[in-house]
């Protein structure tokens, strides 16, 4: 199973934390993440720490990690500027 670039495969999810400059812009990236996931219908896990912000991309009803959770991890990192 490949992993994209920057992303760790933990318990059947990509995962990755993003340290962004600020709090709001925090938020802003996860807007943004939040409107790819609406628009694909798959969604990840998010967690907001401040400025750190951690995506886990997995399909449950596949029960892990499939191409279109690697496709949306590569497409939510692009996000970040």
């Amino acid at each position: 199973m490949s992993v994209p670039e920057g992303w760790l495969a933990v318990d059947d999810a990509l995962e990755q934390t993003f340290e962004l400059p600020s709090f709001p812009d925090a938020i802003a990236f996860v807007n943004r993440v939040a409107e790819l996931a609406e628009a694909e219908n798959h969604h990840p896990d998010v967690t907001i720490a401040y400025k750190k912000v951690t995506l886990r991309w997995t399909t449950h009803s596949e029960g892990g990690i499939t191409d279109r959770d690697r496709e949306l991890a590569d497409r939510s990192a692009a996000l970040v500027d």
